[in-house]
Parts: structure tokens; sequence; C-alpha cells
């Protein structure tokens, strides 16, 4: 039942932007992060919304949305697409929740290549310009 709650409250913060705060709040103190691009885990609540709030601004455009979703006890599996660029991205989001419904783990998977390169470009920009203020 956890991914059930916690898809819930991945949807509502998602639909509303994506705010680092309200990221916050559903996802675990000693979260884990992984991503397409960078080859080691990322871990701890604020690495984990610095990313996925940096996802938002990047990858939820208006052509972003969830085309399947199939969620199991803890386990969650969302498929994305979205446009960057003219780029067709397609994407899995796997995320496992504790028993409370908050994220645990989130795993990022893009594919093609050529999409795996602009968000690799525009995240690491996002990224920078998020430090940098």
């Amino acid at each position: 039942m956890s991914a059930e709650a916690g898809l819930k409250n991945w949807h509502r913060v998602l639909d509303g932007g994506s705010d680092p705060a309200a990221l916050a709040e559903i996802i675990r103190e000693d979260a884990v992060f992984h991503s397409p691009v960078v080859h080691t885990p990322q871990s701890g609540r604020a690495k984990v919304v610095g990313y996925l709030a940096a996802a938002g601004v990047v990858l939820n455009t208006e052509a972003f949305r969830y085309v399947r979703e199939f969620s199991d006890g803890n386990q969650a599996l969302l498929e994305f697409v979205t446009e960057l660029d003219g780029i067709q991205i397609n994407g899995i989001d796997l995320i496992t929740f504790d028993d409370a419904g908050l994220i645990a783990d989130f795993k990022v998977m893009v594919r093609p290549l050529k999409a795996i390169n602009k968000v690799w470009e525009m995240m690491g920009a996002q990224l920078a310009a998020t430090a940098g203020s």
C-alpha cells in the first residue's frame, strides 16, 4: 500500500511544480537518487531534492507525461515521455517507498543516447544555476 500513498504524493508535488520544500516532505532523510548520467548514487534528502527539483524544471515541460504506471507493494515504475529542443525522450522512474509512503530510492533511466546527452547538458546547467543561487 505504501506505493499507492507515495504515488499520490509524488503526483501532487510534480503537478505543483516540484517545489523543493514540497519534495523534501515526501523524501526520506536517507534517500538515494540514481541518475542516468551520474556514475555514483547520490545519498541524502538534500541531494535527492536537488536532483528532482532540477529535473522538474528541465523535464517537466508541456510535452511531459507519464504513459504507463505500475506499482506493487513498496515499488513503482512510471514510464514517461517528453521533448527537449526537438529531441524525443523516453524514460522510466523506478521508485521505492518506505512503509510510510516516503521516497527511499529513486532511479531514472533515459533513452535513446541522444536524449541522455540532452538531459545531461540541461540538467548540468540547471544544477549549476541552482547551486549558484
